[in-house]
Formats: C-alpha cells, structure tokens, sequence
C-alpha cells in the first residue's frame, strides 16, 4: 500500500532467494569408496554407514551418482590354469588366405557337453492366489533332501541357409540320468515289481561312457547336418566321471556309419568356455520352475525315443527271439516293430500269447519287416 500511497510504481517479484527449499545433502564420493563392501551390499546398510536417509541414498542411485553393480565369483586360476585358457583361445582364432586379420574359428564342429542337478521342487515358492483360494499344500519328507535328477545335455551352433532359414537347430538332446528299477514292495500306488524310474546318485566313468555311447552319439548322427566333413569334437569339461579322450569303447562307436566324432576337453576351472554353463543351464530353471514337470518320466516321455532307448539298458544291448537266440537291437532298425507290455503275474497275458503269435505270423508273411517285442514288466 506505500507505492500506491506514494504513487510508485509497485513491484509484486518475489524477494526470496533464488534456490527455495531443503538443501540438498552431499555425499562425498570418497568416503562411500572407503566403507568395506559388505557394508555396501543394500541401500540400508550403506545409508547407515554414510548417516543418511534411505530415500537419499535411493535418489542418488537413480540419478546415476551411485552405481548398482551384481558381483559374480570367478573361478580361481593358476599361472598353469591362465595359460590354458590362453592356449585354447588361441586355438579358436586361425587368419584368412584372403585377409591378414584373424578370424575366429566358426565351431561348427563342436558339441559342448555338460552336466547339471535339478532339483524336483524347492522349500519354498511364491504364487499368486485370488481372494478365497486355497493355498496349495507341498509336502515332501524332508527339506534337507529334495528329489534331484542330474541331466546330461549336448548342443551346437545352429546353422541357418542364405534365406536366414534354419537347417539345423544344434539341439543334440538333454539326457535324464535315471534308471528303471521295479518296486520292491506294493502301495496303493503300484504293485510289487512296477518299474519306477529312479535317478543315478552317483555318476561313475562307465555310466558316462554308456550314456555317451547309446544316448549322445546316436542322436548325432541321427541330426547332424548333411554334408558335413572332417572329425566333430565333442567337448567336455575336467569332471571326474568324464572318460578320457583315448577311450577304446568310445572311439569304436564314435568311428561308425562314416562318422569322426572326438573328445576333447576344455581348460580347467573354466566353465565360461562351455556354452551350456554361459547360457542353457542358467535358463533351465527358470523354465522348469514357470512350466514344470511332475515326474522324471514325463520328461523323458518328451524326448525322441527310439528303440535303442526303449530297449537297450546298461547292461543288455540285444533281445531274445523264441529261438533263445540273441540279436542286437540295431537289426531292428528300419522295421516296423510293435511293442506289447506284459506282467507274468497275470494269466490273461498268457492266454493271449497263442493270438498274438498268430497274428505275428499272419502280418509277417505280408510283410517281412515286421516284428513284435514281448516286454515282461516283472523280468
């Protein structure tokens, strides 16, 4: 009312300083570099050590003052350990006839190799209900020992046409380690003398030798691209179950049908060299936790079967004809066979032999390439 008084002009700006407000606290960046780094794993404990809000600590976070950063352990190398990693990286890069710059070798003929646990289930899981619903009841014996199947897995470096169309998917097959083994007892379940399918606790050199030989192998040939030429090196890592590079049975079988398939191990202490550490078995979980399976079975009733996986087992590669003779289940390859199931507890399984072994001659008079496979539960 003074200027208007006074007839001075009157001035309405604001008189209060420029910046308004709290001042902003300042964190000295040289003083968050000297709190130890346990102090440093959560927003709350390094506000503590720094005598800060949380909420302060959580804005210089997003406006990028402060850097989250996830630590990952890395495998303790010897100067001998450096030096093979050294070597075989090396090995991997070869120079063009056409360019004097190296070039890194393509691997499109390596298999990576690896095996991983899995664990059924876990002691605890997260769900989302809606309002009423029920909460599902888990149970198991003991948390302490969770089912647990390992899988042996085998890919490639998938190859794609110049239409970017692709000819080979480099999924070798994942593997389940588990044996068939019959009940000992009965339960509301099953009867005596079922066939359950258990998993392999204790992996030895023979079982990899055998799943190597009937499983990994046979799948190869069986997907490996057409045309391909020169040896396919399958690469595995230093675990003691592996079989070594010179192993007879495995050479034998890997030298069939035309093929040079080799083993070859990577560096040690070097799980970044295998392509199913980097990327395969640390999505695989994630998978099995979202999707899930029930039973081991059900995985493996999802696999490529073949007869060789029906009826080879660790010990027995043949089946008997009625003859007492035994032939090997690869001369059933390319006929057409009929699998019948039987328990010999039961009577009516015998009452329908006599029908069956008609009909068995019947349809191989027609057709030579036929045959049926009795498979006894019990045996």
């Amino acid at each position: 009312m003074f200027q208007v008084d006074h007839g001075l002009n009157v001035d309405l700006s604001s008189r209060m300083p420029t910046v308004v407000g709290r001042k902003r606290v300042q964190i000295d960046m040289d003083e968050v570099s000297q709190i130890p780094l346990r102090r440093r794993s959560n927003i709350r404990s390094l506000a503590k050590s720094m005598n800060v809000s949380k909420s302060t600590m959580h804005r210089r976070i997003k406006e990028g003052v402060l850097r989250p950063h996830t630590n990952a352990i890395k495998p303790s190398l010897t100067s001998e350990n450096e030096r093979a990693r050294l070597e075989f990286c090396l090995s991997k890069i070869s120079r063009s006839l056409s360019s004097s710059s190296p070039v890194f070798h393509d691997m499109f003929d390596v298999v990576h190799i690896d095996e991983k646990w899995f664990y059924m289930s876990r002691p605890s899981k997260r769900y989302y209900l809606v309002p009423g619903e029920n909460e599902p009841l888990r149970t198991c014996k003991s948390k302490k020992f969770m089912t647990k199947v390992m899988f042996l897995a085998a890919v490639a470096r998938p190859r794609f046409d110049a239409s970017c169309n692709e000819v080979f998917s480099g999924k070798i097959g994942i593997y389940p380690l588990t044996t068939l083994e019959p009940a000992k007892r009965s339960s509301k379940n099953r009867v005596a003398g079922t066939l359950e399918t258990k998993p392999i606790l204790s992996v030895t050199k023979e079982i990899t030798r055998s799943w190597l030989i009937q499983k990994v192998l046979p799948d190869i040939r069986a997907k490996w691209p057409r045309g391909h030429t020169g040896p396919i090196y399958i690469q595995q890592d230093n675990a003691r179950p592996h079989i070594d590079v010179n192993d007879s049975e495995f050479l034998e079988a890997a030298s069939r049908d035309g093929f040079d398939i080799r083993l070859c191990f990577q560096p040690p202490n070097s799980p970044d060299l295998n392509v199913l550490d980097l990327g395969f078995f640390s999505s695989n979980p994630i998978t099995s936790r979202t999707r899930g399976f029930r039973y081991v079975k059900d995985f493996k009733a999802r696999e490529n079967q073949s007869l060789r996986t029906i009826l080879e087992s660790l010990s027995r590669n043949y089946i008997i004809t009625a003859n007492d003779d035994k032939v090997n289940v690869t001369n059933l390859q390319g006929k057409t066979v009929s699998l019948y199931v039987m328990l010999s507890t039961y009577k009516d399984p015998f009452d329908f032999t006599g029908t069956l072994v008609k009909v068995n001659n019947e349809l191989k008079a027609k057709d030579e390439n036929f045959e049926i496979v009795i498979i006894p539960l019990d045996d």
